[in-house]
Formats: structure tokens, C-alpha cells, sequence
């Protein structure tokens, strides 16, 4: 007879945090699926490891969080879910609660990640270092060089992170105070974690941002200069001076720079603010085009969408599995339940549960 599967306290903390859940919120859930009352008394103890969650109640609890029920016995501790070294690109009034599902998600998503990719983990990221020689815009121009990226605009960031190794994952959240979030161990492939809320050109500046702390700050710390350091990496890289220059010449108005943003595909924000760093504007010039701009609600939301980049390499994957095995083996395979896989290749179940793509 097989050993009977007991949930570990500390997954049971990360997949409800992951879901946005208080214990309070799990409990009315499991109260629904269960037909009979559950109190948060009894999340409590489950999360703290006083009371066995199996059986029955580890089935109440995987169908209340939405996780097959293996996945809520893995040890977070013992198989190094725990995800540590996150960098964030977040405003100051993101709570502690979003911040914590933030860190769930990114911990839940190399989880996943580690079982779709075992095969496929080598990567082409290396630290570079950044000090009084060697500038955030050095470190740009090395990765640029590093990874064979042609002259010009970046035509897809995602698809030129994805080629290098790096996991790129996108994140309906419920909060517009965090824009991207990155997580690496010098070792793993790097996690990148991007919220769909943002439109396309802040999409591309927060990953790229991210991307400068992955490969330049291979301790996390909130500080200004960090902050600095990392926009100024991703401005160059997305907007190379040696490239850019030329094209920032002559006057710049907002006509000009809503030109720019589709060419580049950044901001027009980001657009102006290149071409002040690289004195092809004053300062009055700069600040009159913000005012502008504000004055007109751009500084909320400017005119002339850029596509959003779409995250392939986990989708493909699990696309190249359910064609094998199904759509059932395969979400086991992953850790999620089939219609959140049916989410991660872009199909959505019709009431009969039969996706359509």
C-alpha cells in the first residue's frame, strides 16, 4: 500500500499566498467545497503544521486553492521553492500583502518551471560587473554584444531574454503598484515576472530594467542608486546611444517623440528623458515637454500602443507536451490543474470543459 500524501505546512502558506488568499478567504472557500463550515482557526493550524492535512481534507484543500494535491505535499523547504534574491520595480505603495502573492507567484513559477523544463535549464546569463570604470551603459553594450543583439531597436526583448536561457512568466494581478519583479541564483536559469497590466512600452523598459539587475546586482537592495543604475542599463539597451543619437537631433517635440515611441518602442517618456541624458535636449526643453505632457494626461497614458511582447518558451513547451501525452498528464506533469494550463496556452474551456485554441 502506498504511503498515504500529507500537505507540507509551508506549501500550504506559499499556495495561498499565491492565489491572493487570507487565511480568512481560504476558509469561506473550503467552507463551500466542504458543505460544511470551515473556520480560519483551522487554516491556522494546517499553516503551522498542527493539525495532519490528508485524505479528504488535502482534497478539500487542492480543489480550494486550485493546486493538485501532490503538489501542496512537496517539502518548500526541502526542494528549494523558496525564492530569495528578488529584485522588484515597484511603486512605494504596494502592501505587504501583494508584495508576499508577488513572491509566491515567482517561487510557484519555478516550481512549474523545474518540472515542464527539467531538460531545457542552460543559459547563457553572467554577472557583469559595474564600478567606477565599467558604468550601467558598459554593461548594457556588453550583453548586447554578448548575445549577438543587431544594431537598433530591440525588436522583442522577451524573445532575445527567452533565446538567452532566461524565463520570462505574465501575471494578471490584481494591483497596477508593480510593474516586474526578477529572481536569480547565479545558477538556475534567471525568473522574470511581469504584470499584464502594464502597457507594452513600460512592459519592455521594466523587463529591461529587471534584466540590468539580474546581470549587475547579484545582491537585491532597495536603493536609489540601484534604481539608477538599472535605468540607465535599460536605456541603453533599448535605446543605444551609438544608434539613437543621430535620430535625436534637430527639435523635439511630442510629434517627433510619438514618432520615436513606434520606432523604438518605449516611451515617450523614456524618449525624452534618452535624449536629455544625451544632451540632445536642454533641461527647460525637458521639462516643458513633462509639462506638456502632463498637461495633455500622457504622463497616465500616452498616445500610440506598442504590442505587448508575449512570453513563449514555457507556452511551447507545455504545448509540445499535452500533443504527447494530454492535456490531463500534462498539467500533472507541470503542478497545475488542466484549466490553468489551458490559461498558459491561450485557450479557454467552454462550459463543456473542451478548449478551443
Amino acid at each position: 500500500m502506498s504511503e498515504e500524501m500529507v500537505a507540507d505546512a509551508g506549501m500550504l502558506v506559499l499556495a495561498r499566498e499565491s492565489r491572493g488568499m487570507t487565511q480568512t478567504a481560504l476558509a469561506k472557500r473550503m467552507t463551500n467545497v466542504a458543505g460544511e463550515p470551515v473556520s480560519q482557526g483551522y487554516v491556522s493550524k494546517a499553516e503551522s503544521g498542527r493539525l495532519t492535512v490528508s485524505g479528504e481534507r488535502l482534497a478539500r484543500y487542492g480543489q480550494a486553492l486550485r493546486y493538485p494535491a501532490d503538489i501542496l505535499c512537496m517539502s518548500a523547504k526541502v526542494d528549494g521553492v523558496g525564492i530569495g534574491l528578488v529584485h522588484h520595480r515597484k511603486k512605494a505603495r504596494l502592501g505587504a500583502q501583494a508584495l508576499r502573492q508577488i513572491h509566491a507567484l515567482l517561487s510557484m513559477g519555478r516550481l512549474h518551471s523545474r518540472r515542464l523544463l527539467a531538460t531545457d535549464s542552460s543559459h547563457r546569463f553572467e554577472h557583469v560587473p559595474i564600478n567606477d570604470l565599467d558604468s550601467p551603459e558598459d554593461a548594457a553594450r556588453t550583453v548586447r554584444r554578448k548575445w549577438n543583439m543587431p544594431p537598433g531597436p530591440v525588436a522583442d526583448l522577451v524573445e532575445v531574454i527567452e533565446n538567452a536561457g532566461g524565463l520570462v512568466l505574465l501575471q494578471d494581478l490584481s494591483t497596477r503598484d508593480l510593474d516586474a519583479a526578477s529572481q536569480w541564483d547565479g545558477d538556475e536559469e534567471p525568473l522574470f515576472f511581469l504584470n499584464a497590466h502594464a502597457p507594452g512600452d513600460r512592459f519592455r523598459f521594466s523587463l529591461a530594467h529587471e534584466l540590468a539587475h539580474v546581470v549587475m546586482h547579484p545582491v537585491p537592495g532597495a536603493s536609489a542608486d540601484q534604481e539608477r543604475e538599472a535605468d540607465r542599463f535599460a536605456s541603453e539597451l533599448l535605446m543605444p546611444a551609438a544608434d539613437i543619437r543621430v535620430e535625436l537631433t534637430g527639435s523635439i517635440d511630442l510629434n517627433r517623440l510619438a514618432a520615436l515611441k513606434q520606432r523604438w518602442r518605449v516611451s515617450m517618456a523614456a524618449l525624452a528623458r534618452r535624449a536629455l541624458t544625451l544632451s540632445a535636449i536642454s533641461e527647460w526643453q525637458y521639462r516643458n515637454l513633462m509639462i506638456e505632457m502632463s498637461a495633455l494626461g500622457y504622463r497616465t497614458k500616452e498616445p500610440g500602443e506598442v504590442p505587448r511582447e508575449t512570453p513563449q518558451r514555457m507556452k511551447n513547451a507545455a504545448a509540445r507536451l499535452v500533443d504527447q501525452r494530454g492535456i490531463d498528464h500534462a498539467a500533472a506533469v507541470v503542478g497545475v490543474i488542466p484549466d490553468d494550463l489551458r490559461h498558459l496556452l491561450g485557450a479557454a474551456p467552454d462550459a463543456s470543459g473542451v478548449a478551443h485554441r
